[in-house]
């Protein structure tokens, strides 16, 4: 089974959430809106202090809403890429006023400064554990080559409480994939679980 097929699983299932939420953190699989920013504010951890004018890739933007978290940094260059044209055309009528780059073709996604992506590797629907760590190792590899200052994304954690994890839901090893970013990305890669969410946040810079 290809990757390819878990993007058209995946894309099904979030539209399917869309369709019955609305563009809302529900309508992207999120438990809360205070959840949804928490993430937002870790991911962001990415971007260098002294940086306040560089491009933005959210990558699995959804609905956008990190623009909506962002709309106090006007110099930010917003590009939200999602698989699912259905979720783009909803966030260019949510943000119809605001400046930013909507795009549903990967391949049309330039090269940019840094690149977030939260939320995308949590649901694995009815794929195994082997294909959707693959998924994730193959998405970092596009993350390297689309940015030239860093990415970030969260993972659910394998330190996770045993009861509360589902079936459906992939928990990754934290030190796995740090040390994965660590050996093929770069030398500069921060690992975050300091925060309150059965998750995990990397941030990956390409330099100093």
């Amino acid at each position: 089974m290809s990757i390819e097929k878990i993007i058209v699983e995946s894309t099904k299932y979030y539209e399917k959430k869309l369709e019955i939420h609305g563009p809302s953190h529900s309508g992207v699989d999120w438990s809360s809106e205070a959840s949804q920013k928490l993430r937002f504010k870790q991911l962001m951890n990415v971007v260098e202090p002294q940086d306040d004018d560089f491009t933005l890739i959210d990558y699995g933007c959804g609905y956008g809403a990190l623009l909506d978290y962002l709309s106090n940094q006007p110099k930010i260059n917003y590009i939200g890429f999602d698989s699912s044209e259905k979720m783009i055309k909803e966030a260019k009528k949510v943000f119809q006023k605001e400046k930013a780059t909507w795009l549903y073709d990967f391949d049309k996604i330039p090269i940019s400064d840094y690149l977030i992506a939260s939320g995308i590797f949590n649901v694995k629907l009815n794929f195994s554990n082997r294909l959707w760590l693959d998924y994730i190792l193959q998405s970092i590899e596009k993350f390297d080559k689309l940015t030239t200052k860093g990415f970030a994304f969260n993972v659910l954690t394998t330190y996770s409480d045993e009861s509360k994890m589902k079936e459906n839901l992939y928990y990754a090893d934290p030190i796995q994939l740090f040390e994965y970013c660590k050996k093929n990305i770069s030398n500069f890669v921060m690992l975050r679980h300091d925060y309150p969410l059965y998750e995990f946040t990397l941030i990956i810079r390409k330099g100093l």
